[in-house]
């Protein structure tokens, strides 16, 4: 099998129009890793999240301003892990035969508009997070962006920068979800 590319490269895979995704696929097709990375086989996106607990890659950017906020996006409703809850700028699952690479590029432009080319992301580090219905091989990034930022009006309920004392304050009571909030206290430092 293959490792999880996540050496820097241009996207392999052409970005074409914006998709706006309304609804989760459940036949999507996720690769199952090992915690370096080794791809091992694949699951549907239903078997990732149905308490199997087979490791999974996902991708999570933050996009920080030179003011030193973190935009956030305000999850939609209808989304099936944390609906309505804050988190990270982008974040999503690396599809079956993606690279880190081409998958942190799609999800950035689905999430929040931006091309490859218009931002520096910056690989930060790599984790995995387990919850009570999955568990993700994380590869977080970071961008310092000032431009104009176009939230997916169908996957998110849109979403703006915080301050550091905003993000302090709402800790532990319900605003973020429980990964945002685990990664977050884990970069203090690394990347503000």
């Amino acid at each position: 099998m293959r490792n999880m590319n996540i050496e820097k490269s241009t996207p392999a895979k052409g970005l074409g129009e914006r998709q706006l995704v309304d609804s989760d696929a459940e036949g999507e097709l996720f690769p199952v890793v090992d915690e370096e990375g080794e791809v091992l086989g694949s699951m549907t996106r239903a078997e990732a999240h149905c308490g199997t607990k087979r490791l999974h890659p996902v991708v999570h950017l933050h996009v920080l301003n030179s003011r030193g906020e973190l935009y956030l996006q305000h999850r939609a409703a209808w989304k099936e892990v944390q609906p309505g809850k804050w988190d990270t700028a982008t974040g999503g699952h690396i599809d079956l035969g993606e690279t880190v690479w081409e998958a942190l590029a799609r999800e950035v432009y689905e999430e929040i508009g931006l091309k490859p080319g218009s931002y520096e992301p910056r690989m930060l580090r790599k984790y995995v997070y387990e919850s009570s219905i999955e568990r993700e091989l994380v590869y977080v990034f970071a961008t310092t962006y000032d431009g104009e930022l176009s939230p997916s009006d169908t996957e998110t309920e849109g979403g703006r920068f915080w301050s550091k004392a905003e993000i302090r304050g709402g800790i532990g009571r319900e605003v973020f979800t429980p990964m945002f909030e685990k990664e977050i206290v884990s970069l203090e430092g690394v990347m503000w």
